[in-house]
Order: C-alpha cells, then structure tokens, then sequence
C-alpha cells in the first residue's frame, strides 16, 4: 500500500486524533456548530517578594509576557513556564490561599493572579503572574 492509500483508508487514526478534542470537550463548540473565538490575555509578570540583596530581580521588577521573558531569570522562568502556559490558555488554578499574602483574584472583573516561587534557594523569591482579559 502506497502513502497516499494509506491515508485514505484513515492509517494511524489520525482523523480520530483531529476529533478528540471535541469529543473531550477540549474544545467548545456553540450551538450553531461553531467554535467560539479564543479569548486573548496581556499577562504581566511582577517580582512580588525578593531578598534585598538578590542577585537576579528585586522586589517591583515587572516583564511583560512573552516579550520580556529573555529579561527573566532561568530559575524563575523555569518555575513560571507551566502556568504562563495555563494561564494564557484561559486555565484558572482553583486554589486560592485564603488568609496568606499570596490570596489569589480568580477572574475579578477579567483579572486572574497566580504566585510561583522561584526554587533558587538563596533568592527568596516570589512572582505573581496578572492575566488580563483583553
């Protein structure tokens, strides 16, 4: 059998790796059969918490994400990758840390707030990740 057969006759299921998606609900589709635009985020990352005699950031350094992220630290950027990544895909971490300075705002007139540490263990440091609803 040539390629071209080969994929004619569905090999490798490939048309059911193009279907999962919706099948998992991946994907939302609207009641006209249509999918809905993906809804678009500015994301700002902040240095929340930093020893004073921090090598890399201070306390207030702010980066825009995606932008500035050759601005960031390995370490940390390492720590934000997964959640930049959650976040501008619409994903909200459910937890909250009531009662701690790291209190998340889930979805707040279109703002949404993470905290990651970085695991640099001489750093000290904290950053908070705002995403925005554009």
């Amino acid at each position: 059998m040539d390629r071209k057969e080969f994929f004619k006759k569905g090999g490798c299921g490939l048309i059911a790796f193009a279907a999962v998606p919706a099948l998992a609900g991946v994907i939302n589709i609207n009641s006209d059969g249509m999918v809905p635009q993906r809804k678009r985020f500015s994301i700002e990352i902040e240095i929340y918490e930093a020893r004073e005699d921090s090598w890399c950031h201070k306390k207030g350094d702010k980066f825009k994400y995606p932008g500035d992220m050759g601005e960031v630290c390995p370490w940390l950027r390492t720590s934000l990758h997964d959640f930049l990544r959650l976040m501008e895909n619409d994903v909200t971490l459910p937890w909250r840390y009531e009662g701690t300075p790291y209190e998340k705002v889930i979805n707040e007139n279109g703002i949404t707030t993470e905290y990651v540490r970085c695991p640099d263990p001489t750093a000290d440091l904290v950053a908070k990740i705002t995403r925005t609803e554009i």
